[in-house]
């Protein structure tokens, strides 16, 4: 079995007690982290390396945004998108190699981070909103083009089904969950024909959140979540995957980060 693992960690520095943590308790093979809001010199790679996760492939950015992916078999890295057209650190590509990866060699791994969008679903009167759209747009384009085994995991910023939200009513015009952002990230699903692993094994209207916000001060009282991690994968490689799952519990871990760990299992 073969664990790939994705997390919204907001600040991989700040919050590395948790990932040690979870990294010693889960194991994965492979963990994809969005927002480490860090440059690669100052990523913790000592920590990592004490942890036994000696591949990785890092594209970050001071102080925002920033993703890495760690690994204990191994991969290089493949490629960096700029799907947001202005030089922020949201994308890292890595190919699996060598016989560790089992059934996945020569897979490729994309790890994004979508923009947020902003608090207005209108781009013209907030710019922000406009450029989340444009990103999803270029990652379909990406996408179009897609023609070997691929998974892409990571922070897509929008909970696309009903079930995916705490209240569809109440949520309809939130940024996020706004019709015009599902229809976006449904033709990026559309390009490819991804196939939605974490839908796939959770099945709507299955409660299925993995994020909380940090306002929401008793998440247990309210449970106002949302989907917002996804982990997808090319609809071959995709029957390969044998479970998934989600770390809720980790929300409630000490200074959390507002999203909790996703983990798909493939036969190797």
């Amino acid at each position: 079995m073969l664990k790939i693992a994705t997390w919204n960690i907001n600040s991989v520095r700040l919050r590395m007690p948790i990932v040690e943590r979870y990294l010693k308790e889960e194991a994965p093979d492979i963990l994809c982290l969005q927002e480490i809001k860090t440059i690669e010199e100052s990523f913790p790679h000592k920590a990592f390396d004490a942890l036994g996760y000696t591949y990785r492939a890092i594209h970050g950015q001071k102080g925002y945004h920033g993703v890495a992916t760690v690994s204990r078999i191994p991969l290089r890295e493949f490629s960096r998108y700029d799907w947001q057209d202005n030089g922020e650190a949201r994308h890292v590509g890595v190919e699996l190699i060598g016989p560790e990866a089992g059934a996945l060699e020569g897979m490729l791994l994309e790890n994004v981070y979508v923009p947020a969008g902003g608090d207005i679903p209108d781009r013209e009167v907030n710019a922000k909103f406009g450029q989340k759209l444009d990103f999803l747009e270029r990652m379909a384009r990406w996408a179009d083009a897609v023609d070997r085994p691929t998974m892409i995991v990571g922070d897509f910023n929008i909970a696309p089904l009903e079930s995916d939200v705490w209240s569809h009513k109440q949520l309809l015009k939130v940024v996020s969950h706004t019709p015009i952002e599902v229809e976006a990230l449904q033709r990026f699903k559309d390009a490819h024909g991804w196939v939605d692993i974490g839908r796939e094994h959770i099945k709507a209207p299955e409660r299925y959140y993995s994020w909380w916000s940090y306002r929401n001060k008793d998440r247990h009282a309210s449970d106002r979540g949302r989907r917002l991690d996804h982990m997808w994968a090319s609809p071959d490689l995709a029957k390969l995957a044998t479970g998934h799952r989600l770390l809720e519990e980790a929300r409630d871990w000490e200074k959390p980060s507002d999203h909790v760990p996703l983990v798909t299992e493939f036969a190797r």
